[in-house]
């Protein structure tokens, strides 16, 4: 098990750019799938993108491809997404989520995820 703490959410203008990071513990991080996820007001949490520890590969929700990068620093125990050409859409608390035993075919799916982040929260203004 791993301990997640996220970072910079924040106001930002349709258009603009952010970068969230997603601090891990323990010396197993890095063997670690890392994800995002994000859930708005009155929606259901939704998964925005994962890179896997085995090769790397990374996959995005495809609302978000092209506009968003995921990676990671296992130097550092840190995920990032960085969010590029934000829409009013975007708005919605991002959580990182991590777990050392998921399969690729469930790599989207919440309950694939043990390990959870408290979130941070990202508003776009149109």
């Amino acid at each position: 098990q791993v301990q997640l703490v996220e970072s910079g959410g924040g106001l930002v203008q349709a258009g603009g750019s952010l970068r969230l990071s997603c601090a891990g513990s323990g010396p197993t991080f890095r063997t670690y799938t890392g994800a995002w996820f994000r859930q708005a007001p009155g929606k259901e949490r939704e998964f925005v993108a994962a890179i896997r520890h085995v090769g790397g590969s990374t996959h995005y929700a495809e609302s978000v491809k092209g506009r968003f990068t995921i990676s990671r620093d296992s130097a550092k125990k840190t995920l990032y997404l960085q969010m590029n050409s934000l829409k009013p859409e975007d708005t919605a608390v991002y959580l990182c989520a991590a777990d050392s035993g998921v399969i690729l075919s469930q790599i989207r799916s919440i309950g694939a995820y043990d390990d959870w982040g408290q979130g941070t929260q990202v508003t776009v203004s149109s």
